[in-house]
């Protein structure tokens, strides 16, 4: 793909249903202190593990031509879902306008590469599991994985509430993980970019004694990796990003000041 139209300081964005999202931009921030970040929340449609497959790509269609109108040089669809059933239809959306990151590709190489001949289980929304893209992507790499997986939906809403790490989300928990899909597993895949805002509590009940793995680091990793080989990084000292939403919520607001430690003005828009 030809990406030579793009800019080095021109930003990134980065969008989600709601404040899962923001743990793969705090990601970003942290490995791109010099990148422009512009989020986008699509609050008024989460979450998006309970939406259609059409639905979901009719959303990613509206909020990926609204980044592209920002001069986005990469967008990042940093949701689960999102990237589980509208990746290909944002690939021919963007062609080369900008470059693609999604959050299921870096993980499943990731889990590839180090759980050899294991059994791996996999957490995330209806719309996540059932549309097998864990198991078929990491599978094309390393066919000799056991990939065992659990929808475990009430997750998003309880967090989206402002109920994580509480007795509501351990308890859930509890049921989730304990179920029979996710017996015997060496490691964990938070497959839903909302789970790493309670993965300490995770990482309690299965006492640290399996590996717990969210896609945030990996993403941003993968993203720096792309835009230092292509010529896209930015220089930009304190840069100012930018946060929409489709829809307000104080849950997202105060989400957003604990990740990125600031003030935070969120602006409306309706697409």
């Amino acid at each position: 793909m030809d990406n030579s139209n793009l800019k080095s300081e021109n930003p990134i964005g980065i969008f989600d249903s709601g404040v899962g999202g923001l743990t793969v931009a705090y990601a970003i921030k942290k490995a791109l202190p010099n990148e422009k970040i512009i989020y986008f929340g699509d609050l008024a449609h989460l979450p998006y593990g309970e939406k259609s497959p059409e639905a979901i790509k009719a959303y990613a269609k509206d909020i990926v031509n609204f980044l592209l109108s920002k001069k986005c040089k990469s967008i990042v669809i940093a949701c689960n879902s999102a990237s589980a059933v509208a990746a290909r239809t944002v690939a021919r959306q963007i062609k080369n306008k900008a470059i693609l990151v999604t959050v299921i590709e870096p993980t499943a190489k990731y889990v590839a590469n180090n759980y050899n001949k294991q059994e791996v289980g996999v957490i995330g929304t209806k719309a996540t599991i059932n549309s097998c893209i864990y198991p078929n992507t990491i599978r094309k790499i390393n066919p000799t994985i056991k990939i065992k997986t659990k929808a475990t939906p009430l997750l998003v809403p309880i967090i989206e509430e402002g109920f994580k790490n509480s007795i509501i989300s351990k308890e859930t928990l509890s049921v989730y993980l304990s179920s029979n899909e996710l017996k015997n597993i060496q490691a964990i895949v938070l497959g839903c970019t909302h789970y790493p805002i309670i993965k300490a509590q995770i990482k309690e009940y299965y006492k640290n004694s399996i590996e717990v793995i969210d896609s945030a680091k990996l993403v941003a990793t993968e993203l720096r990796n792309l835009l230092s080989k292509k010529g896209l990084l930015n220089t930009l000292k304190n840069p100012k990003h930018e946060f929409f939403v489709s829809d307000y919520t104080t849950v997202f607001e105060k989400t957003a000041r604990i990740f990125f430690r600031s003030p935070i003005k969120l602006k409306q828009i309706k697409l």
